[in-house]
């Protein structure tokens, strides 16, 4: 018994052995090595891309493109004379034709024509009376002036009554059609010398450009020529009236209006052109000839500042420059730049 347990005391001294020995041999010459890092690869910096423009002259026009529209050159505009009267009916829409002595409005007549009546009736009493004191008194020159006065007393009167019924009646006297009309209903008091409505001539027609902006009309000018299109064809015209000559106006409305518009007299206009129709306008406000030019996207601004970039071998330069006109496409520059050098026009 005791052999055995010696043997195995000593196999499980030579296992313990055996393991210590393999635990002090150095890991590394086990386990993989560790692989050496690579080094990152040499990249070439990215060469920048420049949209260049290389300035060069030419001729530069600043001018104004728009639609315009046809309107009535000859107007009448219909009012009351008198206010206080209040509206019955208007017998016309817009758009409708007038002919010259038309009635278009009536105001409420009251019993206006009631007393006419009675006073023709008593105006042929007058009268009666005054035959009468011819037959009865002849030679009684005092009695038949009496009765003369009497009778013209009251056609005076009569001819008072029927003035107030002609002022029911609003009467064009013009013919035409209707281009305005107030919104005044069936009721309201009607103002003295505002419009209730306006005849046009149709056969009269000039071209309104009408812009958002009354900066956009600047360097407009009286007479200056202009391009008209309009049913395919193009005809000459000239600027008749800019915001500093147009009709001045107390209604702020109208006033507001007539300073953002212009008015175009064209000439040669077929016949089919009527109110209301539209037309493509140019008008050119300035025009320059053998000059730098760049386009509009290469100029900058910061702070009140104008300048441009442009390209120096493989870098930029910022040059301030002074610019001239300037069109919705391109810039007129002044100063800063020279002929030949490369703008670049993106950021």
């Amino acid at each position: 018994m005791w052999k055995k347990a010696n043997k195995r005391f000593m196999m499980a001294s030579w296992i313990i052995t055996a393991s210590i020995v393999m635990t002090c041999i150095p890991g590394c010459s086990l386990l993989p090595q560790e692989e050496e890092a690579l080094k990152p690869p040499l990249v070439k910096p990215v060469k920048e891309n420049f949209e260049l423009y290389e300035v060069k002259k030419g001729t530069i026009k600043k001018q104004i493109n728009g639609v315009g529209t046809f309107a009535a050159d000859k107007m009448q505009y219909l009012f009351y004379p008198e206010s206080g009267g209040r509206l019955a009916d208007i017998n016309v829409n817009l758009g409708s034709v007038v002919n010259k002595g038309d009635v278009v409005a009536q105001l409420d007549k009251g019993e206006i024509e009631g007393k006419i009546l009675q006073q023709e009736l008593v105006v042929e009493k007058a009268r009666l009376a005054l035959e009468q004191a011819k037959d009865e008194k002849r030679g009684d020159a005092i009695a038949i002036r009496i009765k003369l006065l009497d009778m013209q007393k009251e056609e005076i009167q009569l001819d008072l009554y029927r003035k107030q019924l002609s002022k029911t009646k609003l009467i064009s006297d013009v013919s035409g059609i209707v281009t305005f009309l107030d919104p005044i209903r069936q009721g309201d008091p009607v103002v003295a010398y505002k419009a209730i409505l306006t005849v046009s001539d149709p056969k009269s027609v000039r071209l309104v450009y009408e812009t958002t902006n009354t900066n956009d009309l600047v360097g407009v000018q009286i007479g200056m020529p202009a391009e008209v299109k309009v049913k395919g064809g193009v005809y000459p015209g000239i600027v008749s009236q800019i915001p500093a000559t147009a009709p001045q106006s107390d209604v702020k409305a109208i006033a507001d209006k007539n300073a953002k518009t212009i008015v175009i007299t064209a000439q040669g206009l077929p016949d089919t052109i009527e109110i209301g129709n539209s037309a493509d306008i140019t008008i050119v406000t300035e025009n320059r000839e053998d000059v730098m030019i760049i386009p509009k996207i290469g100029l900058r601004s910061y702070m009140g500042r104008d300048y441009v970039q442009v390209l120096e071998g493989e870098s930029r330069k910022e040059l301030d420059v002074e610019k001239g006109i300037v069109s919705s496409t391109e810039v007129e520059i002044r100063k800063g730049i020279k002929e030949g050098q490369k703008v670049i026009l993106n950021n």
